[in-house]
């Protein structure tokens, strides 16, 4: 048993392979005995990681969408099998050119559609499946703990953000394929055979289909090969690696030249000097190492620095950066791990230090998901030296050692399932940011977004406004704010908040769009139609400005120019319902009735519950003056329809209905019915439509149905 306890403790840390069986008189029973859990061990190992990452992340599953999910879970114009090729093949189609990424969220959308937990497992199994494969890596690599490295990386808190948060599916998604990469490049370089090359270099690709970060892959197999030999040779290590680097290279390039021109990361916000993005680089380096040695106060969008060159202190974060590289290196003849894992973890952290413009860098200049990949090489160092400080002592693989770690885990669970709490749902997630950093200007935004939605309007008032009184050129809360206005009736205070929008930010589509409905309310039509028309300019395919554009230019009769834009919709959305309905109206008021009853025909068949279309129907069924066009019979179906849906409470439906009833010789129905609405309208005072009434009841008498005029439908 002594000798079992010693072999033990001398050879765990070298890997988490089991030894031979120990001989003895048991002999080959005793390894039958211990064959089954050692065959099973791994797959036992990866059940047990998968129910502890759910279990922990258990209160963010049924998360609804937040920030920008709406942005990533597909849109409904990419949902076809054409939105699929324009994923692939039109830059702009999504919010980032990662068309896996995206094909990935069309594929969930024919799943489960918004189904948020859908989303939310898929998100934590491959967040689990990273785990996996970075056991595996490290096991080829024969570093110690490898089991317990993945499990802190699966349970560590500062994950969070990346896999309770949907949109970071390009985080998880990534990483597979990242380590996936990794690990047959591992297999490639112990045989020297190309299919394994191949496989690794399509692997690689993948990755970076799904996110950019990848391209660090080729420099991080790079700091491997160092740390397992002490030297790089240009033709084992160096040269199969360029192509890898090259295609790295251009992904990176492009990633971002979107992030400047089709993102927004350029601007004022992005006004820095290489000084300032040096100090930045250094400051980012020691927060995120802090947060993965104390994980506490983890927050969904940290207080932005103010990075300023002039201020002393700024630069020792990087000065202590370059001195902490400085002792590894030194170290280095001691030991190599230590110094690999934090190049690699520097390394791969590069994209998002400060040197490159990152869209977020405008909120703040860190976020955890950053370091998602990048805390590989901090976990893998400090789990391997706890694994080998625990064989020293005869721990590793003793009660006392899987107790150690059992606590380490079961704190960091219960860290990341507190944490996971805070991605219940939209309102809790800034509402925690709030607390948590009350500077936070962008999540007073959001909170008012959420309250507005809800239609807590005078408590979004509030959140918009102190998120201006922050930030006063924030054009978005201008906006928001102007909308909240507008729907309490604040009419000249919500144009002037669009306006100082517009001034902040001419090319704000949705506000000229807002703008043009608030003008709309104040009567003031012809201003609206220019803010319009402007929106349309920014973005030609914005279906509700082509929409409203429509119905303001159909007011002014402007028939044709309306028309265009209506059929403008339904090229983007060939079942829209609203460009439907109003095309019908254009054509309708163009003299095409039966034009105009085809399209509203197919408005009900998608939507049979519409009351405006069933009551024009029925109306010009029941009364055109052409005989070919009235029927009687389905005039009443859809005037009944129209009814039922109205609770018989709406005053144009039944005098519809009134007059299906006459059209179809039920003269006596028809009289009740329109009697009904006579007392309504004079209990409403609606003396217009008294006179109307009492006129038709005479015919309806008299047993003569109403024929109209050419008059519009009654509303």
């Amino acid at each position: 048993m002594n000798r079992r306890s010693r072999r033990s403790s001398t050879t765990a840390p070298q890997s988490d392979r089991p030894g031979p069986p120990a001989a003895g008189t048991a002999g080959e029973s005793a390894a039958a005995t211990a064959a089954w859990p050692v065959r099973y061990r791994g797959s036992l190992l990866a059940i047990a990681l998968l129910a502890a990452v759910l279990l922990a992340y258990g209160p963010a599953l049924h998360g609804g969408l937040l920030w920008d999910d709406d942005a990533h879970v597909t849109r409904p114009e990419l949902r076809s099998w054409h939105g699929l090729w324009r994923i692939w093949f039109e830059l702009g189609a999504t919010q980032q050119y990662y068309p896996l990424l995206h094909t990935a969220f069309w594929i969930q959308w024919q799943l489960w559609g918004e189904a948020t937990l859908g989303y939310h497992v898929v998100n934590v199994v491959l967040h689990v499946a990273a785990a996996l494969l970075f056991a595996a890596m490290l096991r080829r690599l024969a570093v110690p703990g490898a089991w317990l490295a993945a499990a802190f990386f699966a349970l560590h808190p500062v994950h969070v953000e990346s896999v309770a948060w949907i949109t970071e599916l390009k985080n998880t998604l990534s990483a597979v394929f990242y380590l996936a990469a990794a690990l047959v490049y591992l297999r490639f370089d112990r045989d020297r055979h190309w299919r394994w090359y191949a496989a690794a270099l399509l692997l690689f690709c993948l990755g970076l289909l799904s996110k950019t970060v990848t391209a660090t892959l080729p420099a991080a197999m790079l700091v491997v090969f160092w740390w397992q030999r002490g030297r790089l040779s240009w033709r084992r290590d160096v040269l199969p690696l360029v192509p890898y680097f090259i295609l790295g290279a251009l992904a990176g390039v492009f990633t971002a030249a979107v992030e400047r021109k089709l993102i927004g990361a350029e601007g004022e916000a992005f006004v820095l000097t290489a000084v300032q993005r040096c100090l930045i680089a250094g400051r980012v380096i020691w927060f995120y190492l802090g947060k993965l040695a104390w994980p506490q106060d983890l927050v969904f969008m940290y207080p932005r620095w103010d990075v300023n060159s002039a201020v002393w202190w700024q630069y020792l974060f990087p000065a202590a950066a370059l001195a902490l590289l400085g002792a590894l290196w030194w170290l280095r003849r001691r030991a190599r791990g230590p110094l690999a894992g934090m190049l690699f973890y520097a390394g791969t952290l590069f994209p998002v230090l400060g040197f490159l413009n990152v869209y977020p860098f405008r909120y703040s200049f860190v976020a955890d998901h950053f370091q998602y990949l990048a805390s590989l090489g901090v976990i893998s160092l400090a789990t391997a030296g706890l694994a080998s400080w625990l064989g020293r002592r005869g721990l590793w693989r003793h009660p006392a050692g899987y107790a150690v770690c059992f606590l380490l885990l079961a704190l960091l669970g219960t860290l990341t399932r507190q944490q996971s709490r805070m991605y219940a749902d939209f309102e809790t997630l800034f509402r925690t940011t709030i607390a948590r950093n009350p500077g936070c200007w962008m999540a007073y935004n959001n909170l008012g977004i959420a309250l507005a939605e809800r239609g807590e309007l005078k408590e979004a008032d509030e959140r918009f406004r102190k998120c201006l009184e922050i930030k006063p050129d924030h054009a978005e809360a201008h906006n928001n704010l102007s909308l909240a206005l507008q729907r309490l009736g604040q009419l000249d205070e919500a144009i002037a908040h669009a306006e100082q929008a517009l001034k902040f930010n001419p090319n704000y589509a949705e506000c000229h769009f807002n703008l043009g409905n608030t003008l709309i309310r104040k009567g003031l039509v012809e201003e609206a139609i220019g803010h319009f028309r402007k929106a349309l300019e920014i973005n030609p395919d914005y279906v509700k400005a082509h929409i409203n554009l429509g119905i303001a230019l159909l007011d002014r009769q402007r028939l044709a120019e309306a028309e265009s834009h209506f059929r403008r919709v339904l090229a983007i959305e060939p079942d829209h319902v609203g460009a439907n309905q109003n095309l019908g109206v254009v054509l309708y008021e163009q003299g095409q009735t039966r034009a105009a009853l085809d399209r509203w025909r197919d408005v009900l068949r998608r939507q049979s519950d519409q009351v405006a279309v069933l009551n024009r129907c029925a109306w010009i069924l029941a009364t055109d003056a052409d005989p070919s066009i009235r029927n009687a019979a389905e005039a009443v179906a859809l005037a009944e329809r129209a009814f039922q849906c109205t609770a018989g409470k709406d005053l144009p439906v039944l005098d519809t209905l009134a007059a299906a009833y006459a059209e179809a010789g039920r003269f006596p129905e028809a009289v009740q019915v329109a009697q009904l609405a006579l007392a309504r309208a004079s209990a409403a005072g609606n003396s217009e439509f008294v006179d109307i009434l009492k006129h038709r009841i005479e015919l309806y008498k008299a047993g003569s149905p109403f024929r109209d005029a050419r008059g519009p439908p009654p509303k």
